[in-house]
């Protein structure tokens, strides 16, 4: 026996007693007395309701330790009759649509009521009754217009700023990267409270925080490993596209948020609010454009951390507006944070560098203005971008 086979022998004797121990569990069913003493717990998340010509369309997602029937169901202190697609009974995690005709009234509350086999309610509230958008081309060249406004155009803005950023010198360079950190703080902050916040609208079974705080360790580590390869923190243009990268996850997470508010009939996108999105997404331009102050980079560059930046809004708005789901939603968060932090890390560094160089403290005036400046300002445009 070679000196390989001997540690894999010993790795695979554990994994057979736990499969043995496993199966004989299976088999004897020690707990089988205990589940006729009490009726089974039950659960049902509601993900997804559409509103259309021939009524209300629900999905419900089973959860609970049996198998679950829904035998009634109640509109406005109403019983309607229904249809499952799929019919029978649900098993654990596994979905169905329920088609209820029910005359609904356009810009009305209605309320659901859904009755087990065992008697037990889940409720549900249509805050706004909105006819749900049919998948068109019109349709998806609107929320198309809509995505390019709220994303594209305002970094593509913001980014405009570069020339006059880099004719202000060294002192107008630390403090735009010092800006970069504060915004970037708070698209951390905000990202992460979103994920949590879509995380407890997900079915239980899926561990929603873990959704979000899982996937933003992962992918911290896994783009600090890619930007540290060769040993050194990032810079220029490469720093610029991290910051672009990070940035446009966190806009694919808004566009979901504004997608699934589209849908649903929850937010009135007008013009009011367009505005504010762009006012609040022109210091995301800024911010891409600080690290490459000391380059001159090609023209095909700026469009490219435009579009990296900006267009996953236009795919978010599509996939909240037609298959939203709240775990996906805190899912793409949750990286979207990752992908943020490590960012500010690389800033942080990079700047720390720059200062060391130059001889200065890296907690400066300039900077510390910079970093408080991008958290106030991303603040205060916060309260014209509420869905």
């Amino acid at each position: 026996m070679n000196s390989l086979s001997r540690p894999i022998l010993w790795a695979l004797l554990p994994l057979i007693l736990i499969v043995a121990v496993a199966t004989a569990f299976l088999a004897s069913d020690p707990l089988g007395p205990f589940r006729g003493s009490a009726p089974p717990v039950e659960e049902l998340m509601i993900e997804r309701t559409t509103l259309d010509e021939h009524g209300i369309g629900v999905r419900v997602r089973a959860g609970g330790s049996e198998p679950m029937k829904i035998v009634q169901v109640q509109v406005d202190g109403a019983y309607w009759t229904f249809s499952q697609d799929p019919g029978g009974a649900l098993d654990r995690m596994s979905t169905a649509w329920l088609h209820i005709p029910y005359p609904w009234v356009s810009g009305e509350a209605h309320h659901l009521t859904l009755i087990t086999s065992t008697g037990t309610l889940f409720e549900h509230s249509i805050d706004v009754a909105v006819a749900t958008p049919g998948m068109t081309t019109e349709r998806l060249t609107f929320y198309a217009l809509i995505g390019l406004f709220v994303g594209v155009v305002p970094i593509a803005l913001g980014m405009m700023f570069y020339p006059a950023l880099r004719a202000g010198g060294p002192a107008v360079f630390e403090f735009a990267l010092a800006l970069t950190i504060g915004l970037l703080a708070f698209l951390l902050v905000d990202t992460l409270a979103e994920g949590l916040e879509f995380a407890g609208e997900a079915a239980a079974q899926f561990h929603g925080p873990a959704l979000v705080w899982l996937p933003a360790a992962l992918t911290f580590a896994v783009l600090m490993a890619i930007g540290r390869r060769k040993g050194e923190p990032l810079s220029g243009v490469a720093l610029a596209t991290s910051i672009a990268l990070g940035i446009g996850l966190h806009n694919l997470g808004e566009g979901l948020a504004i997608g699934a508010a589209f849908a649903t009939g929850a937010a009135a996108l007008g013009s009011f609010l367009v505005i504010g999105f762009t006012l609040h997404n022109i210091t995301e331009g800024i911010g891409i454009a600080a690290p490459m102050l000391a380059e001159r980079p090609r023209f095909k560059t700026f469009v490219a951390l435009v579009a990296l930046a900006g267009l996953p809004a236009v795919l978010g708005i599509w996939i909240g507006s037609f298959a939203f789901s709240a775990h996906w939603a805190a899912l793409a968060l949750g990286i979207g944070a990752g992908a943020i932090l490590q960012v500010i890390v690389e800033v942080g560094a990079y700047l720390a560098r720059k200062s060391r160089e130059q001889g200065r403290s890296w907690a400066s005036v300039t900077i510390l203005a910079g970093v408080t400046l991008g958290i106030v300002v991303m603040y205060a445009t916060a309260f014209l971008v509420q869905v």
